[in-house]
């Protein structure tokens, strides 16, 4: 039979990530990220007055205007941690571009200087914009709600806060609202939007008995809910401390290098005494002496090892965003190489996030075309993800049903040609069955039926393919979904670890207990609902066309064009990264030894110690940046989507 369905756009549209304002003002509201920028300011201008022969009274200043405006806020931080008895290596850093400024070499710390600073900004940027998302998640839920007081003289309607709704009280939750509570539906027919709380695809019908959650969005009919839980002790009271408690006691992993940052700081400190005290001790002239530590704390300092490590990470972040993955900083970036375990969402991450027609099954007279345009010419006037997906897979435009109405909690009506065509969803559907079947009636007798499911992403089972043959632990599902259908989809992309049926909390418990047991979870996702896993697993990613405002803010990165070929190759991407790192250091390492050892030994010449050292310098910064090359991305090729479609036999014949 000629097919009847169009390979259509599922979701058109999405998200645009390249200029988000909101970084901007919160970053000109941090005093990190204004000293910093103003140092850096300095920098760029005092170099090029210092190559061109300006006079050296203006640029000195100038760098000295840097040194104060960048390193005063490290100075002060490392003095507060000496008094805890804890040498930071800012502390150092300072110490060190201080020594270079008194030996004429001011170029050299001011370097160092913006380093630093544009370091911390870049935390203390992240770190609030962390906080400004936890926020943000509270607009979610209706600041009031109506709630109803029956008595014997009839029904009073009250506008209440939501904060004051108390268990036992009944609110009138009207078409379109959100639902202000936690409760039960003791009246009324109607399907809900739970998206934002489950990840399930498309409204769920509710009526008597079943339960309902906060933040959640009423459908055509009016629900009467009965409150379960105070406002404290909501679904999304619960997100909303879920994610503040992970992103504030979230590990921040340190970068490689910063792993040995107490030792090393100790070491350099008190081998510069010592090659200061000692030469006195032996007669040596004081200034000559006071040289030879000066330029052991020059060709010491770690310049060469700060550069080993941020060089490789910065390119490979910016190799990674050219493939439409935005990783937020340089931890991050070190951090995915050390994934063991990758978990998915389902819903809008492994799913399109929508609905497409999948099988058309007419009655006895009527053919699968014929079907599909009745139904769509009704669901032309709906704004029911289903109701979409029936009209982008009508193949001719239809005239739009006349009379159109909605049944609250069924689906709609409207007349086509003379007849009452009713579009409802099948009264036998069960909560597990896999998609959504809907009965198309015309005056009362059935036509046909339609079966919709969420569309799988072309390259979803590619994706979890590369990313278990990568990772030591197998791939995980994490939904909100039924049971059969995160099987389904399971199935289909060859996952064999399937969680279903999952609220935020139980996401992230899940998430928090795989991190107890010392594996390093990344995880994907795209929701309101996956936030809480988000902030707490090693890494998240979220979706970034579609994804919630929430997710994108509380992730490690960002799948801008959500494509889910990117994550398999950031991994491999970092562990490349990580290679480099430890190559640079080996070079930045043996350049110290060699330099110090012949301070030691000998007289090292200030201008060749300053050589060496810029020289090394050099080499591990030109050596990272080789991940900027298309070369050190490996990105599979993506399948073109296929047509997940059937047109089956009449009503009479069986079921596959």
């Amino acid at each position: 039979m000629t097919n009847t369905l169009l390979d259509a756009p599922i979701r058109t549209g999405g998200r645009v990530l390249a200029k988000p304002p909101s970084i901007f003002r919160t970053g000109s509201h941090l005093p990190e990220v204004r000293w910093a920028g103003l140092a850096l300011l300095l920098f760029l201008i005092a170099w090029p007055l210092q190559l061109t022969g300006a006079p050296a009274p203006v640029w000195w200043t100038i760098y000295l205007a840097c040194y104060l405006a960048g390193g005063w806020e490290p100075a002060w931080a490392g003095i507060s941690a000496l008094r805890a008895k804890v040498l930071d290596v800012d502390l150092l850093m300072i110490v060190a571009a201080i020594a270079a400024a008194s030996i004429g070499q001011v170029f050299d710390g001011a370097l160092l200087i913006v380093i630093f600073a544009t370091s911390g900004a870049i935390e203390a940027l992240v770190t609030q914009r962390t906080a400004d998302s936890v926020s943000s998640l509270l607009s979610l839920a209706p600041e009031q709600a109506s709630r109803l007081t029956r008595s014997a003289t009839g029904d009073k309607l009250v506008t209440v806060d939501t904060a004051d709704l108390r268990v036992g009280d009944l609110i009138l939750v009207r078409p379109g609202e959100r639902i202000g509570g936690d409760g039960i539906v003791v009246e009324g027919i109607s399907e809900v939007d739970q998206a934002a709380m489950t990840g399930e695809s498309v409204p769920v019908r509710r009526e008597p008995g079943h339960e309902v959650l906060s933040g959640t969005v009423n459908g055509t009919g009016a629900l009467t809910v009965q409150i379960t839980s105070p406002a404290s002790e909501s679904v999304i009271a619960r997100m909303v401390s879920l994610v503040a408690e992970a992103s504030e006691t979230k590990p921040t992993r340190a970068l490689f290098v910063e792993k040995v940052e107490q030792r090393y700081s100790l070491g350099v400190v008190i081998a510069t005494v010592v090659v200061f005290a000692l030469p006195l001790l032996l007669g040596e002239d004081f200034r000559d002496a006071l040289l030879r530590a000066i330029t052991f704390m020059i060709v010491a300092s770690p310049c060469a090892v700060v550069l080993s490590t941020m060089p490789p990470l910065l390119a490979a972040i910016a190799n990674a965003a050219r493939h439409g993955i935005l990783v937020k900083s340089a931890t991050v970036m070190e951090a995915m190489g050390r994934t063991q375990l990758v978990a998915f969402d389902k819903t809008g991450t492994l799913t399109e996030g929508a609905p497409i027609l999948v099988e058309v099954t007419p009655a006895t007279g009527y053919d699968a075309q014929a079907v599909v345009n009745l139904a769509a010419a009704v669901e032309h006037h709906s704004e029911h993800p289903l109701g979409r997906a029936v009209v982008r897979a009508a193949q001719t435009p239809v005239t739009p049903a006349t009379n159109f109405r909605a049944i609250p909690g069924q689906g709609v009506q409207g007349t086509v040609h003379g007849q009452i065509v009713r579009v409802v969803q099948a009264p036998r559907e069960r909560t597990d069955t896999i998609g959504t079947v809907v009965e198309v009636l015309v005056d009362g007798k059935l036509a046909g039926t339609l079966t919709l499911e969420d569309a799988l992403r072309p390259d979803a089972a590619t994706a979890v393919a590369r990313t278990a043959a990568i990772t030591q632990h197998p791939v995980h599902l994490l939904t909100g979904d039924n049971q059969r259908t995160a099987a389904d989809i399971a199935a289909r992309t060859g996952i064999t670890e399937v969680r279903s049926r999952l609220l935020p909390e139980d996401k992230a418990a899940i998430v928090r207990r795989l991190e107890g047991d010392g594996i390093s979870v990344l995880i994907v996702g795209d929701g309101v609902n996956d936030a809480p896993a988000l902030a707490l697993a090693s890494v998240g990613i979220a979706m970034g066309r579609h994804g919630s405002d929430l997710a994108l803010e509380t992730a490690d990165a960002v799948i801008i064009r959500d494509e889910l070929a990117a994550i398999p190759s950031v991994i491999e991407l970092s562990r490349k990264a990580h290679r480099f790192v430890v190559a640079n250091l080996v070079i930045a390492g043996t350049f110290i030894a060699v330099l110090v050892t012949w301070d030691l030994i000998s007289t090292l010449p200030l201008p060749l110690a300053v050589a060496g050292h810029e020289g090394s310098t050099v080499i591990v910064a030109l050596n990272g940046l080789r991940l900027l090359r298309t070369q050190a991305w490996h990105q599979a090729p993506t399948p073109s989507r296929p047509l997940e479609q059937m047109v089956t036999a009449p009503e009479d014949t069986p079921h596959a």
